[in-house]
């Protein structure tokens, strides 16, 4: 299965008035990736923002509305999401696959240096991408995930991904969100939930709303148990001398406060942030966030 249209090359634009240009790029397996180019100054680094499990590049509009032509946004989605096709073998919906197709993005792509910005599982591939490329790389931003995955934010995690589901309206869309992640956003107003159904899922052909992933990306998270390497403290003790951001909703059940707290004890330079009333993962357009994240990006400027 493959995913849904065919975007070679596109220039559109949102309702922000920012302008975009959609393309894809190629994996060693032959998958056609899609990637979101919001243009910015090329003497600045790229921000390459690499979304979670579930998300694809609409997850990002907070940042391309704050940042872009500021600063040159790349979104990508991961295979098997959004406009990204669908792997042949379910398997691959796993770590080490996703960071060699990034790799191949950096190969294919004129981006040089980056500051990532990842999501949850965006986040565990920005750090093992830095591993591999630490001469790429400016700054690094992420969002609400750490060295520890909790067990009892995993075991939700798998309670739900790739169970599917389809809604007639996005009204029903919403108000189902809101059943299951209201602990997150206990805040939201029923127009930030159509506004997080809107990012996360799509109208099929049938006419019925539903998510914007491969719903076989499930099976390897069921067979391993895990999102990412088992240890990742060494992943992170060996980044490069780099700005470093990591932004934890204060209700997250992912990255608890116990291992932020280790972070900023055992990771040279690093940054953090911790948003009230948010829980995994954080939208990005909140003001604090912004404002940290620009604040990154200002001593890189």
């Amino acid at each position: 299965m493959q995913g849904r249209a065919d975007i070679q090359g596109r220039e559109i634009s949102d309702m922000s008035k920012q302008t975009w240009h959609d393309g894809t790029w190629e994996t060693e397996d032959g998958l056609a990736l899609h990637y979101r180019d919001y243009p910015g100054p090329a003497e600045r680094p790229a921000i390459l923002c690499i979304p979670g499990l579930t998300r694809n590049v609409r997850d990002f509009d907070p940042i391309a509305e704050a940042f872009a032509g500021h600063w040159r946004v790349i979104c990508v989605e991961l295979r098997g999401r959004g406009e990204s096709d669908y792997a042949k073998d379910p398997a691959s919906y796993a770590p080490e696959t996703y960071v060699k197709d990034l790799l191949a993005l950096f190969e294919q792509l004129d981006i040089g240096k980056v500051v990532a910005l990842g999501t949850s599982l965006g986040g565990i591939l920005s750090v093992l991408l830095a591993n591999v490329l630490p001469q790429r790389f400016a700054g690094m931003i992420v969002n609400d995930i750490g060295p520890v995955v909790e067990p009892a934010g995993l075991a939700r995690i798998r309670s739900y991904v790739g169970n599917g589901g389809s809604y007639a309206t996005w009204m029903h869309a919403a108000r189902s969100l809101r059943e299951t992640q209201g602990h997150a956003y206990p805040d939201f107003t029923i127009s930030e939930w159509l506004r997080l159904a809107k990012r996360l899922m799509v109208v099929s052909n049938s006419g019925r709303i539903g998510y914007d992933y491969d719903m076989r990306i499930a099976d390897p998270l069921e067979a391993q148990g895990n999102v990412a390497p088992a240890d990742m403290w060494n992943a992170w003790n060996a980044l490069p001398d780099i700005s470093k951001l990591v932004i934890r909703g204060e209700l997250s059940d992912i990255l608890s406060a116990a291992t932020l707290q280790r972070m900023e004890a055992e990771i040279a330079g690093l940054e953090t942030l911790t948003l009230s009333r948010v829980g995994h993962v954080p939208t990005l357009d909140e003001p604090e966030a912004q404002a940290a994240i620009k604040s990154l990006l200002d001593r890189l400027a």
